[in-house]
Order: structure tokens, then C-alpha cells, then sequence
């Protein structure tokens, strides 16, 4: 910890030198993504924080991380000696950073931050809330650059095709789409900086960032406009000549800053969630902003049939994957030899059996008894909890499949359980079962489906802190906006094609931990008289631990559900898996 307050310190010597009085790190990259390259892992690199959200505020007396309720007992742990305390944020009565900064500085007060890496919406949120108390925000350079000895560059792995087989549609295809939409907005093109925006717009993927297909760059689409930057070393020869016989024109990542400061008398469209507070400062003088959901985002989240069918392959391979997994768990948990990091190590070795297994989609979570109860916990080799033949393991993990991406959780029963366990799994499962037969009219939105998966619990005075479903991507970024499922209003309304998890979940900390996880897509379910009717199909294919279950707490129709599910599985999955494991399917499947 020594030498986290040494990076406090040099960057504070740097905030006298500017005049500053505090200094805000948003904790993201000049792309506003969740995930990061070694390069914009700041927040890492100055608290010792490694969860993947929270951002950091250092004055010359005072640091502060905030962070939601998947980190609160991860950083206290990792933020004990180093000067930093943690703020909650998403829960009652939080108090966000700019309150906090308003509370602690004088009038007059100057707070720096780098506008690459903070979005137009964060930066106006921010600058309302300090305004009204006399404090400004004023742009510097990236302080890391002074304080970061050895930084990692930006990452310079390749790029490649992602073809049309798995796309279902062309480039070119999408560039229409796109210019269809900003015609509506009376926009010449869109500036495209996130990512996942990025790569599924170009039909293009990478691997310049952990468990995400991304590559680092921008784009910049419209009806006369097809521009990528990014590195030219990424990109092999063979890629370059059909992307410019494409008309797509090639320019360095590094070029971006400048191209934007030629553009004058032009519509542009940005998403002041994701786009930098940078980039709209540099357009905002020469051009007409219109600012909005991204297209591309919403085009992205609404998958069609060729991406569907991509996702319903990569779930059988995954169920295959799942159901060896389950199978050795049960062989070896008996031997006392098995660590929660072992099994972790021995899920991603089965999915690496499958064909077109790109790797998983994140950190994977393996949680076993008090473990459990830490939502994004992530173990290694040193604070891997032994597994033994009673209580439960919860474990959230994915795949990367060329056919899509996967996010499962299940909590197993290991042995002997007790009845509160039995019952707390029976009331999450009943919540996820609610939002799986959920039937809602067009235009509903996340947020009013949320309660159905918390009902059961807040009955018994119980709840989670954490969103019941997000977006995600096909071979992209598992977390994927703009659509959610959560009690914190969403504008987007659920559309069919979206594909989303469903992952109610119940934590006692210091004791265990449980969540069941399902992937659904929104469908139509029927038209009426009082206009469309939606749905979800569920996508995932693995057991539920039927061990876990109080069956007097299911009513009819969720044993219904539960059982229709179980026969989808094993019919899915028994022409697929060794014949050892036939039986056992069977077993893990049977009604109830």
C-alpha cells in the first residue's frame, strides 16, 4: 500500500503545480468501455481497486472511490492502508462524488479532470451539480502520463473479419441501416467511439481487451461518410484491400484528434453516454450536435435471425460444457482436493473443448460459502476457498463462441444444506421464473419488469443490490447497453431480437451466496385488441439444482415452467454430450 500512497502523493504534487484543488478519475478509457486494457486500468493503478465500476476524486487531503453494491466488500479489502475511503453508490441515500466535492471544497474551487476519459453526460452532470456551489471543472491532460513510469501502450494485437455467415449482414448493409437512421435526425454521420459500437458496425473483432472481441479505435458513418481509425498494424494486408474496396478509408487511431478539428459546417451525431466530453468540445464550435441513444447501439441490440441462431448453437455448446463441469464437480468435490480457483480453471478447460471457443466472456465467479455472498468476487490461487461435500457454490461464468457470447449462473448444492438455504434459492428462483413467463405490451420498459423478479423476496423482506438484466452482445461485450433490465429508470423500451440476462439473486454476507442465471431473447408473444404483446424465450441450456428446490413454495404454473425447461434441456442436450453422461443428465433433469 506503500506504494499506492506514493502514486497518491506525486499525483497531488502534480495538481499543485496546475492549481487544482481535486482531481475526478472516471476509471474508464477515451472509449467509455467497462472493461480495459492494461493501459486505462487508472483506477487500478492509483486506489489498488480492481473491480470493473467505480470512480475516483483525490483532493490534497482526502481520496475517494465509489463504487456500487457487486464491489462494497471487495474494495474495502483491497482499499484497507492506502488513504482511500469507499462511498456507495446505488443505494439509499448515497452521496455521488460531485456532492461529496461540493461538501469538501471552497467556492471558487477548481476540480481537474481529462476529457478524453470522461463522457459528455458525466461531465455535464458533474459541472451542473459544482456550478450551483461555485466550484468550476477545468480540462488537463492525462496526469498519468507524469505519474505512470512504464505505462502499457495501447494494445497493438489484430484485427479480424468477422464474416457474414455469423453477421447475417454485410458492412455495407449496415451502413445503410445507420444512414436510415440519422436521416430522422437530419445528421451527416455519427462519430462512433464505443467499442462494441465499433466492432459490430464493421463487421470486424479484436482481442485488444480481456474476455471482450474489441479492437482500439473510431469510427465515423453516415451516407457519404465510412472512416475507421485504428493502427495500421492491426489491421492485416489482406483485411486492408477488401475494407478500401469497400470504400471504407483507413486512417491512424492517432490521426482521430485532428480529424475531428477539420470538421466544419456538418450534423454530427454522438451518444453523450459514450463519447468524450474531448470529442464533443472539439466539435461543438464548428458544427450542429445532435445528441441521443446511439443508433448503432439500438440497431446492435435488436439481433437478427443469423445472430439468433448463432446464440441458440453457442448455448449447446455451453450446456455441454456446463453438464462435464457439473459431472467432474460431483466426482471430485468428495476428494477434498478441489479449490474454488481449480474449478474455475477446470469449467474454462471444458468450454475450451468446444469448437469455436474464443475464450470466456469474463472473470469467471466461483464463489463457495461466505464467497458466495461477494457478487463480483474473483479468486486466485492464494485466496481460493477449498471446496467440500456440503453447502453451496455459486458460479458465474461465459463463453466467447464464434456464434455468440454466454453468461450463466448457477448455485449447486455440494452436500448437506439447510432449510433457510433451501428456501432463499426457492425465492430467487421464483423471481427468475416471474420475468421468464412475463408477458408485457410494447414499449415497456426494464425497469417495470423489475419488480417481477423481486417479489417473491421483498415478501420475506429480502432483496439484492444488484440490476436483474443486461443487454448482451453477439461475440461482443457481455454487458451490453442501451437496454436493461433494473430498478433505476431506462428510457429504451424492450424489442424483440434483445437478447438479456435474467439473474435475481440473494447474499448473506458471511455466509453464502446464491443466484440463478438464465439468457433470454424478447419475442412477440400475440397481438390484441389492446395492440402487441412481447415476451422471452430462454436461450440457456443447463440444469437447475433441483436439490436446492422447496417444492412448497413453487405454485403449479412454476413447476410447470420448471419442468418444460428441464425437458428442453436434456432433449437439447442429450444427442450432444458422451454417453456417460446421458444418465446423468436424466437425473438432473427429471420433473418435479
Amino acid at each position: 500500500m506503500n506504494e499506492i500512497r506514493q502514486r497518491i502523493k506525486s499525483l497531488r504534487l502534480e495538481l499543485l503545480k496546475r492549481n487544482l484543488d481535486a482531481w475526478y478519475i472516471s476509471g474508464t478509457d477515451p472509449h467509455a468501455s467497462e472493461y480495459l486494457p492494461e493501459r486505462w486500468q487508472t483506477r487500478a493503478f492509483i486506489s489498488g481497486f480492481t473491480g470493473s465500476y467505480g470512480v475516483v476524486v483525490i483532493t490534497q487531503e482526502e481520496a475517494g472511490l465509489w463504487t456500487d453494491s457487486r464491489y462494497f466488500l471487495q474494495a474495502e479489502e483491497q482499499l484497507k492502508g492506502s488513504g482511500i475511503k469507499m462511498y456507495k453508490l446505488r443505494v439509499a441515500d448515497a452521496v455521488s462524488p460531485e456532492e461529496w466535492l461540493s461538501k469538501k471544497l471552497q467556492r471558487n474551487s477548481k476540480v481537474g479532470f481529462d476529457p478524453q476519459t470522461l463522457s459528455v453526460s458525466g461531465y455535464k452532470t458533474m459541472n451542473n451539480s459544482l456550478k450551483k456551489t461555485g466550484i468550476s471543472m477545468v480540462e488537463t491532460s492525462d496526469l498519468f502520463e507524469r505519474i505512470w513510469e512504464d505505462r502499457p501502450a495501447i494494445p497493438a494485437d489484430e484485427v479480424f473479419d468477422y464474416k457474414h455467415a455469423h453477421t447475417g449482414i454485410s458492412r455495407r448493409g449496415k451502413k445503410e441501416l445507420l444512414a436510415a437512421e440519422l436521416k430522422k435526425h437530419n445528421a451527416d454521420f455519427q462519430v462512433i467511439t464505443a467499442l462494441d459500437e465499433l466492432a459490430w458496425l464493421f463487421n470486424l473483432r479484436g482481442s485488444d481487451i480481456p474476455f471482450n472481441p474489441v479492437f482500439t479505435g473510431y469510427g465515423v458513418a453516415g451516407k457519404n461518410d465510412w472512416i475507421l481509425f485504428v493502427d495500421n498494424a492491426k489491421i492485416p494486408n489482406q483485411l486492408k484491400i477488401h475494407l478500401e474496396k469497400e470504400k471504407i478509408e483507413l486512417r491512424p487511431y492517432s490521426a482521430f484528434p485532428a480529424w475531428l478539428k477539420s470538421v466544419k459546417g456538418k450534423t454530427v451525431f454522438i451518444d453523450p453516454t459514450s463519447a468524450s466530453f474531448s470529442v464533443f468540445s472539439t466539435l461543438q464550435n464548428e458544427n450542429k450536435i445532435v445528441e441521443g441513444i446511439s443508433p448503432v447501439s439500438m440497431l446492435k441490440a435488436r439481433k437478427n435471425k443469423t445472430e439468433l441462431s448463432g446464440f441458440r448453437e453457442a448455448m449447446k455448446k455451453d450446456g455441454v460444457a456446463l453438464l462435464e463441469f457439473l459431472f467432474w464437480l460431483k466426482e471430485n468435490v468428495k476428494n477434498n482436493t478441489v479449490t474454488e480457483f481449480d474449478a474455475a480453471k477446470k469449467l474454462a478447460w471444458f468450454r475450451s473443448l468446444q469448437p469455436d471457443f474464443k475464450g470466456e466472456s469474463f472473470s469467471p465467479i466461483m464463489g463457495y460459502r461466505e464467497h458466495g455472498a461477494i457478487v463480483h468476487l474473483s479468486v486466485n490461487k492464494d485466496n481460493a476457498l477449498p471446496l467440500r461435500p456440503e453447502g453451496i457454490l455459486l458460479f458465474d461464468t461465459g463463453g466467447q463462441y464464434l456464434q455468440g457470447t454466454t453468461d450463466i449462473t448457477r448455485t449447486v448444492a455440494l452436500g448437506k444444506v439447510t432449510a433457510q438455504q433451501k428456501t432463499d434459492y426457492t425465492l430467487v428462483l421464483k423471481g427468475m421464473i416471474a420475468l421468464s413467463l412475463a408477458r408485457f405490451p410494447e414499449g415497456t420498459k426494464g425497469c417495470n419488469l423489475d419488480i417481477l423478479a423481486r417479489k417473491p423476496l421483498w415478501e420475506h423482506g429480502l432483496n439484492y443490490g444488484h440490476g436483474t438484466g443486461h443487454g448482451v452482445g453477439h461475440f461482443l461485450n457481455v454487458h451490453e447497453g442501451p437496454v436493461s433490465i433494473r430498478q433505476e429508470f431506462n428510457e429504451v423500451p424492450l424489442q424483440p431480437g434483445m437478447v438479456l440476462s435474467n439473474e435475481p439473486g440473494l447474499y448473506r454476507e458471511g455466509e453464502y451466496g446464491i443466484r440463478t442465471e438464465n439468457m433470454i431473447v424478447c419475442v412477440e408473444k400475440e397481438k390484441t385488441s389492446f395492440g402487441n404483446f412481447l415476451g422471452f424465450e430462454t436461450l440457456t441450456l443447463c440444469p437447475i439444482d433441483t436439490n436446492l428446490i422447496d417444492i412448497s413454495l413453487l405454485s403449479e404454473k412454476e413447476r410447470n415452467w420448471l419442468n418444460a425447461y428441464h425437458n428442453k434441456v436434456r432433449s437439447e442436450l442429450k444427442p450432444l454430450v458422451r454417453e456417460e453422461l446421458v444418465r446423468f443428465l436424466e437425473e438432473l433433469t427429471e420433473n418435479q
